[in-house]
Formats: structure tokens, sequence, C-alpha cells
């Protein structure tokens, strides 16, 4: 079999992770820098990010308080933020002619609101160093030789002295670090709504509550709290607090076969008391009015509808005639609601992964390896996953930025 000239680095995984490190290893070095991509395409996930504009980072310029937003991976990413960091990924791309804008929520995109933008800088930028992108060049295996490691493609056979394995959670990715000494923590899903048997919530599809606090109970594993918007969908619940919820419970609700409850306080702004004190003084000023169409909080008309509902109201109840143990039951479902979780949804197009290569086994000051020199790690395959909003491409662009300097000066 042929063996092709050796390219000094070659970079596995032509997502964020990877182009940003071999973009970085290129700018930082003389050496050759390859970068293979199994499928016909790069940036396949860059591309579909957002719904098509590409959420590139979070408005977060404080490392510390970024941590926060990653259910695993916080405290090993926050030495890698003090020297790359939100701030320096907008500084990256502004360089290269691509401007960023804040939403309301922290957000970034890029101000075209397309994710082609991202695409063609990190290609132009890739080509202008002189990377050598090929694709349709799924990895089979790698081997540590005297100096470097010998590659295993479909097409052939090469040799590097500097290796990173940039492939997101692909399998290839985790039994290639394995074969290599590494251990990997098993990827299970992150970032999912949540499938809730109810038809009557059902018929709310489409519902938005602006503020709600959420809790999630599974047992035998300690309660995880998220507060923010809420969508209720045909199938049961999504929107920015549940995919948060799900991030930080990804493990244990794999572990539960995504069965437990999910509680719901839908006006977090009222402690219970205070609840039961303002439905105490509308039952006095609303005496004679039905209490299903007459709704006392700022939460929509059918919402409010179905929780009297669900609280065991006739419809032609009136406010007069609410009993004590009514009440309270009302008060329960306005506070402390328990819904059944039945199994878990997707988010978008979109997958992210909790688990991957151990992180204790990674120098995060160089994405190197600390158990097989000149094997480098960037990106999802590590254990490391964010909240929604950005957060888990900026770990990518850090992880990528660190690795590709390390590999370049290196090299050289």
């Amino acid at each position: 079999m042929l063996v092709s000239p050796s390219p000094s680095i070659a970079v596995i995984g032509g997502g964020a992770a990877g182009f940003f490190a071999a973009i970085a290893a290129a700018e930082s070095s003389n050496s050759a820098v390859s970068l293979y991509e199994a499928g016909p395409e790069p940036l396949a996930k860059v591309r579909i990010s957002g719904g098509g504009r590409c959420n590139v980072t979070h408005h977060c310029f404080d490392p510390a308080q970024l941590v926060q937003h990653y259910p695993r991976g916080g405290r090993a990413l926050r030495g890698a933020f003090s020297r790359f960091q939100p701030k320096d990924t907008v500084a990256w791309f502004t360089q290269r002619g691509v401007r960023l804008k804040t939403e309301p929520d922290g957000r970034m995109f890029p101000v075209t609101d397309a994710s082609e933008t991202i695409v063609d800088c990190l290609t132009q930028a890739a080509r202008s160093v002189g990377v050598q992108l090929k694709t349709r060049s799924p990895l089979k295996s790698a081997e540590r030789i005297t100096d470097g490691f010998k590659l295993r493609f479909r097409t052939g056979e090469v040799t590097c002295d500097r290796l990173l394995l940039a492939t997101g959670s692909s399998p290839i990715g985790h039994r290639v670090a394995q074969s290599l000494g590494h251990t990997v923590t098993a990827p299970v899903p992150s970032l999912f709504t949540l499938n809730i048997a109810d038809p009557l919530l059902h018929q709310l599809s489409g519902v938005a509550i602006e503020t709600v606090d959420l809790k999630l109970k599974l047992e035998g594993a300690k309660p995880l709290s998220q507060t923010g918007p809420l969508l209720i969908t045909h199938w049961g619940l999504s929107g920015p607090a549940v995919l948060k919820l799900s991030a930080w419970g990804a493990r244990a609700l794999h572990q539960q076969r995504y069965r437990g409850q999910v509680q719901i306080g839908w006006l977090p702004a009222m402690t219970q008391d205070q609840v039961r004190q303002q439905l105490l003084a509308i039952k006095g000023d609303w005496a004679k009015r039905a209490i299903a169409p007459h709704n006392p909080f700022p939460l929509p008309k059918r919402l409010w509808q179905y929780l009297t509902q669900r609280a065991g109201l006739d419809p032609t109840l009136t406010w007069a005639n609410l009993s004590k143990k009514a009440l309270h039951q009302l008060v329960l479902e306005l506070s402390q609601g328990q819904y059944d979780i039945g199994g878990k949804g997707i988010f978008k197009e979109e997958f992210v992964t909790c688990g991957g290569v151990q992180l204790k086994e990674v120098n995060f000051q160089t994405m190197e390896s600390r158990l097989c020199p000149g094997l480098y790690f960037a990106g999802e395959i590590l254990d490391i996953d964010g909240v929604t909003g950005g957060f888990n491409f900026q770990s990518a662009w850090t992880t990528g930025w660190l690795a590709g300097r390390a590999m370049g000066e290196v090299s050289d």
C-alpha cells in the first residue's frame, strides 16, 4: 500500500473545532497541515446550527461566569477560557470580515443571519494559510509509531508528527482515542425536549410562557432546577428552560430511561402563600363569576383553563363555591404542578452529547494527551458539553485554537 509523504500535522474532523485548530496550527508554524473530513462536505453542523443562522458564541466575557453554562467540563475550561474566550472569538471573526451581533438573550450571530457566512469565512481562512482539506476521508485507525502516527484511511495510509482528533461524538474518534490509551465515558444525549403523556397538555401546543420554575425529580438523584422560558408542544415541553434542564440532567435521565417527574411553577415571581392569598382575594372580589373564564394571573387564557381542569374544577364553578380543598389543589397546580416524563424528544437537527474522552487525561493548556505524546483533542470528542446558547461552539473554538497553536509551536 502506498504511503504518502508526511503531512506533519493531521487534523481528523472537519467541524468547527477541527477547522479552527487546523487554521491556528498553520498560522503558528511552517508545517504542512492536512484536515480530513469523513463526509462529502465539511462544517455540516455549522451549516444547520441556530436554524441556519449559526449561533457562533455567547456574549459572556467573564470566564468565571462562562464556565457555569457547562454541565460537564466547566472546571477544565476555566483556564482555557482565560486564554481564548468569546471576546477573542468575536475579534477573530471581525478580523476576517465577519461582524457578529448580540441578541437580547446573549446569543451571538453573524449580522447576515446566515451560517454560510461562517462556513465561507472558515473555509477561506483555512485555504489562505495552506491547510489541505481532504473530504470523503473517514479515518479507519491510528497507530503510534516511533516518530509520530500512522493513519489508515480507506484510500491508503499517511504518517504525521502530530495528530488532533476533533471527531465530535463519532464512534471512530472514541475508538481511536481508546486504542491510544484513553478512557472514554460512553456518550449519551444532551439538549433534548421532554415527552409528557398528557393529551390535554398537547392541545396547548404553541403556547409559550416567558418564565417558569422547573424542577427535575428522578429516583435516586438530587433534584435539578432551572428557570426560564417554556414552550408547550404537541408531545410535551420544550424551550430554553427545558433544554437547560435536560443538559444538566442528561446522565441521570439516561440512567432512568427518561422516566421521572418534572415540577412546574407557573408563577415563579410569587411564593405559594402569595398565590393562595391572591386566589382568596379574587374569591371575594369575583364571587359570582365562573373560575375557568376569568384568569387572575399573567398566564395565557388557554393555560389557565387547562390548569383549572387539572385541579379538578368544573368549568361552570364560581369563585364563591370554590372549596378550601379545591383552592389548595389549584394553588398546587399553579406553584408546583407534577408532570410525568414519558421519554425524550430531540432539539431540532442539532445533536449534542455528554460523554467522551475523560478530561483528566488531557492537558488543557495545550489540549495534548497526558498519555500519548503528540496526540491532541478538541471539541465534542471530549467529555464537555454546554447548554444551548452558543456555548458548545465556544468550547470548540477555544479547544481548537489552543490545540492548533500548541501543535504548531511544537512542530517548528
